[in-house]
C-alpha cells in the first residue's frame, strides 16, 4: 500500500513542477519586462558568481536576482488574475496592480542596494 502512495506523491509532484514550467512559459510569452529580466538574469549571475567572494555575497547577488524573477512572476498572475475579472476601471483593480508593480521596483532597488554595496566594497574596501 505504501508504494502506490509513493507514486501517488510522485505523480502528483511531477504535475506541479509540469504547472510550474508551464507558468514560466506563460509569464515568458505574455510579460516583456519578464525578458529583460531573464536575460539581465542570465548575464549577471555568471558576473555574480565571479563577483563574490564567498558564498555569502555569491548569494545574495544571486538571491537577489532570482528575487526579482519570483516576484515579477506573482506581479504577472495578479495582473493576469485582476484582467479576467474585467477590463473596465475600478479603483481597487488599479490598487492592486500598482501595488504588485511596487513590489517589482522594491526588489529591484533591493538588488542593486545589494550590487551596489558589494561593488563599493570591491573598489573602495574599508579595510
Amino acid at each position: 500500500m505504501a508504494n502506490r502512495n509513493q507514486i501517488n506523491e510522485l505523480e502528483r509532484l511531477i504535475r506541479a513542477f509540469n504547472y510550474s514550467i508551464a507558468g514560466l512559459r506563460a509569464t515568458w510569452r505574455n510579460e516583456a519586462a519578464f525578458r529583460v529580466e531573464i536575460i539581465l538574469f542570465v548575464i549577471m549571475a555568471p558576473l555574480a558568481l565571479w563577483l563574490g567572494s564567498g558564498a555569502m555575497e555569491r548569494a545574495l547577488l544571486l538571491g537577489s536576482l532570482f528575487l526579482v524573477l519570483i516576484v515579477e512572476v506573482i506581479n504577472s498572475s495578479i495582473e493576469a488574475a485582476i484582467d479576467r475579472i474585467g477590463t473596465e476601471h475600478h479603483t481597487l483593480s488599479g490598487r492592486a496592480k500598482d501595488m504588485a508593480s511596487a513590489a517589482v521596483l522594491l526588489t529591484l532597488t533591493n538588488a542593486l542596494v545589494i550590487w551596489g554595496v558589494i561593488l563599493a566594497e570591491k573598489i573602495y574596501p574599508l579595510a
